[in-house]
């Protein structure tokens, strides 16, 4: 498991927590309740877009090389 992984799984954990809490009483505001929801899905998001994003760059530098290749081949093709 990623460090990612282990934060985002503890911020889902305090959000079930503050949720329950909220529901019985005695308990933060709802909209703290909320915050805290807003921000694992933030996180979340944030996380999966980084590691999108790397696959782009993964997917971008080997599609570069392929086609360097297919010029090169078309170069000694047509010799």
């Amino acid at each position: 498991m990623k460090p990612q992984d282990i934060i985002i799984w503890i911020l889902f954990i305090i959000s079930i927590i503050v949720a329950i809490w909220y529901l019985f009483g005695n308990s933060p505001t709802f909209e703290q309740a909320i915050l805290v929801f807003i921000l694992t899905i933030l996180f979340t998001n944030n996380a999966k877009i980084s590691e999108i994003k790397t696959k782009q760059e993964s997917l971008e530098r080997k599609f570069n090389a392929l086609a360097k290749d297919f010029k090169e081949h078309i170069k000694h093709k047509q010799i």
